[in-house]
């Protein structure tokens, strides 16, 4: 027999079982998120004759469409099947049973964002439609600019989440929480350098996250400011992060977007409030 429900404290051994058969990435990782994030209500599993089989976490993060409304929005990650169960249809069926679940819980929106490429025709099969977009350039790493450097300095995860407010002002954007965001600190610590940083430059504040991508060398995850005050911190981030790889993510201009994360709506009123034509920035995601 298949059933779902919330996750227990007893299932954190199948759980980490799961995600390691599932994802590439440390066991420091992995630790992150059972320390800093986990609590059973966070993830739901699919059992087959009492054994786990399936499972995914979720965020509580909100859509913040300017104008329109704040609509409270689950942002599902880490959605992994035994790899003995796959092409059964249990991902599937999990994450149905948590879109009621949702709205048991008044949550009116769900996001997404897919690993890769061709799991966005997957999600699109259970509902979710395109919405998210940002853009991945390289920066190239020229020395840095005569005189004295400027201080990149480390935050909390409460300090990056209000000024990153500040700055998204007036885009439609999904918000975190603190919780999510002290996971995204844990996850950037991992690695040398890593962290959630502000710059003030000439032109204004300008925040970024910075985490491991592979090897020692780092990738901005999030690059938010002015134009001006985004140019004015490249010149310096080389020799500020020398761990730095150059690459690094910023809202997408228009003509230039990135197909980066997913919405489904479980509200239809709420639903009315969004023009599918538009997009929104989702930014941070755990990858």
């Amino acid at each position: 027999m298949v059933t779902t429900r919330m996750s227990t404290p007893a299932d954190i051994p199948a759980q980490r079982e799961l995600w390691k058969n599932s994802f590439v990435g440390e066991d420091r990782f992995l630790a992150n998120f059972f320390d800093n994030y986990y609590r059973p209500e966070r993830v739901y599993v699919l059992e087959e004759d009492g054994a786990v089989r399936s499972m995914t976490t979720w965020f509580d993060t909100t859509f913040v469409v300017p104008g329109r409304g704040e609509f409270r929005a689950a942002y599902i990650y880490a959605v992994a099947t035994h790899p003995d169960c796959r092409g059964r249809g249990f991902a599937a069926r999990l994450m149905a049973d948590m879109d009621e679940a949702f709205k048991k819980m008044s949550i009116p929106a769900v996001t997404v964002v897919p690993s890769e490429p061709s799991l966005h025709n997957y999600y699109a099969r259970s509902g979710f439609r395109e919405c998210f977009v940002l853009e991945q350039r390289q920066a190239p790493l020229g020395p840095a600019p005569a005189g004295a450097p400027p201080k990149l300095e480390g935050i909390t995860p409460e300090d990056y989440g209000n000024l990153r407010e500040a700055l998204l002002a007036g885009t439609p954007h999904i918000r975190y929480n603190r919780d999510a965001l002290a996971f995204q600190a844990g996850c950037s610590a991992i690695a040398p350098g890593g962290g959630l940083y502000a710059l003030e430059t000439p032109h204004g504040a300008v925040i970024l996250c910075a985490e491991g991508s592979g090897g020692d060398r780092l990738i901005l995850k999030e690059l938010l400011g002015g134009e001006q005050a985004r140019a004015w911190a490249l010149d310096w981030l080389p020799a500020l992060l020398p761990a730095w790889s150059g690459e690094y993510r910023v809202p997408a201009r228009e003509g230039q977007p990135t197909q980066w994360g997913m919405l489904k709506w479980l509200d239809p009123e709420a639903e009315k409030t969004w023009d599918w034509s538009s997009t929104g920035y989702l930014g941070l995601a755990f990858d």
